[in-house]
């Protein structure tokens, strides 16, 4: 009795477990996993938290962040406004597009580099996102035309939907005159 006990107090020990201690160098503790995940999510709202609080930014890091934000609805709202504006007063437009003609033209070239830098790199990040979209899309083409073709097949107004396959006798019974005696009479009644 004493060397069973010995043998499971080996295996299934009091102090240790071996047996769960060898499992864990193969396969994760489910537990533990959870715990670690836990605290890494904590970690990460945390320091989330900590980029966005005001307490630690100085004024002109809170001003400069507030003026980060506003180029894109600027420029939005200010293309509608001068819309609104060309339809209100027609004159008062044009005398302002005048005086933008007089704008040199490297001053302009300059904005353009302005502008495409600032929007440029969110232009190319949304273009890649589409492309692999696109191509994510074109390659489950075929198989979307496969399907269609399947699709296409079981409609009641198909050719050969309801063929009978290798089965001879039922593909002429199908397409012999049927011989019915109270059907023959009829029509030679009727004609």
């Amino acid at each position: 009795m004493g060397l069973i006990t010995d043998i499971l107090g080996l295996i299934f020990g009091t102090q240790r477990n071996v047996l769960r201690e060898t499992v864990e160098v193969f396969r994760e503790n489910a537990e533990a996993g959870a715990e670690r995940a836990y605290a890494m999510q904590g970690a990460a709202l945390e320091q989330l938290a900590a980029e966005f609080q005001y307490g630690g930014k100085s004024r002109f890091d809170r001003f400069m962040d507030g003026v980060n934000r506003l180029p894109r609805p600027l420029l939005a709202l200010g293309t509608l406004a001068l819309m609104g504006a060309a339809l209100t007063d027609p004159v008062w437009f044009a005398a302002r597009m005048q005086g933008l003609a007089l704008v040199p033209e490297p001053l302009w070239w300059l904005l353009g580099v302005i502008v495409s830098f600032y929007f440029g790199a969110r232009h190319q990040m949304k273009s890649q996102e589409f492309q692999q979209g696109l191509a994510a899309s074109m390659a489950r083409a075929p198989q979307v035309a496969r399907n269609i073709a399947a699709l296409e097949g079981l409609r009641a107004d198909s050719p050969a939907v309801a063929a009978t396959g290798t089965d001879a006798a039922a593909r002429l019974d199908a397409t012999e005159t049927e011989v019915n005696p109270a059907l023959r009479a009829w029509k030679t009644s009727r004609g």
